[in-house]
């Protein structure tokens, strides 16, 4: 209940706050959403859980999913993936060509659109059906069969994947881009397009905040060293260009997606999700940072 309470409090003091965000529009398919939607679900380490608003509605996690195929590429690479994409923020927007260019197709991080798009390339070089496998690996995170990719996203990301293709010619030019790209694409659109509401999502992300047991094989879905780097990563890399900021005012490891999601966790104690459509100017959500840095003050604790 006193989660609950905060949550409600916190939401009454932001929905004052004027909100000249916007919904993404340059995916056709995410401008369709109502943009006065906001949700908000929190899991603690030992299962409980609080939630207040929209928490139960479905929304497009977007690059948020960054976070699970990045943790699939990990798991099977090990130290060699670094070698093909780097762990650096990128202080640019998240579908830079400038950068990527300057970095001889190395992209700076795993979470900005180039580097997701080499984990994509890494996961078909090791697996025959990737789409399924990272559906499969979602499935027992989540602890829920019924997460699925969006066709009509993953449809209306194809369309209007211009820059996204830029990106990935660019990077097989430099030689960082080993299957064909029509097929490392077509993935990458279906991982952008999975669908969650803030329970799922903020149940999903407590692999890494806890130790949770994968069912079949009796072991941790990541090792206890691959969560720190992974959680570095979200740190340092989970909001583009406004990572730092997301740092100095909410003190979580998290990441956004341009459905208006954000994910955060605090290793040992939760894990949380928020959902507001309006996007600030740095593609995050506007009310979902205004949010955490309130709850994160609130309740006094962060990871600092």
């Amino acid at each position: 209940m006193y989660y609950t309470k905060v949550f409600e409090k916190i939401y009454n003091e932001i929905s004052q706050i004027p909100n000249n965000g916007i919904v993404c529009d340059y995916i056709p398919e995410l401008g369709n959403v109502n943009p006065n939607k906001f949700g908000v679900h929190l899991i603690t380490v030992d299962r409980q859980e609080h939630s207040f608003g929209d928490s139960e509605e479905r929304f497009s996690i977007q690059s948020i999913a960054k976070v699970l195929s990045l943790t699939l590429a990990y798991n099977l690479e090990n130290e060699n993936l670094w070698r093909r994409v780097g762990v650096e923020p990128s202080g640019t927007p998240f579908n830079s060509l400038v950068q990527l260019e300057s970095d001889n197709g190395i992209p700076r991080n795993p979470l900005i659109n180039a580097g997701a798009i080499v984990i994509c390339d890494v996961l078909l070089s090791h697996i025959k059906n990737p789409k399924e496998e990272l559906l499969h690996f979602i499935h027992k995170v989540a602890d829920n069969p019924t997460i699925v990719y969006s066709p009509k996203i993953a449809e209306s990301e194809k369309l209007a994947g211009f820059r996204n293709r830029a990106l990935v010619n660019l990077m097989k030019s430099y030689g960082n881009i080993h299957n064909d790209i029509d097929k490392v694409m077509d993935f990458y659109f279906h991982l952008c397009s999975i669908e969650m509401n803030c329970r799922e999502l903020a149940r999903t992300f407590l692999y890494l905040a806890t130790d949770l047991i994968d069912p079949e094989t009796n072991q941790k879905f990541v090792t206890t060293s691959k969560a720190k780097r992974l959680n570095a990563i979200m740190q340092l890399c989970g909001f583009y260009d406004e990572a730092g900021e997301f740092s100095f005012r909410v003190g979580l490891p998290g990441k956004s997606g341009v459905g208006g999601g954000i994910v955060a966790l605090h290793p040992g104690k939760y894990s949380i999700a928020v959902w507001s459509p309006r996007l600030n100017k740095k593609g995050n959500s506007f009310l979902g940072i205004e949010f955490l840095e309130r709850f994160t003050t609130e309740i006094e604790t962060s990871i600092f």
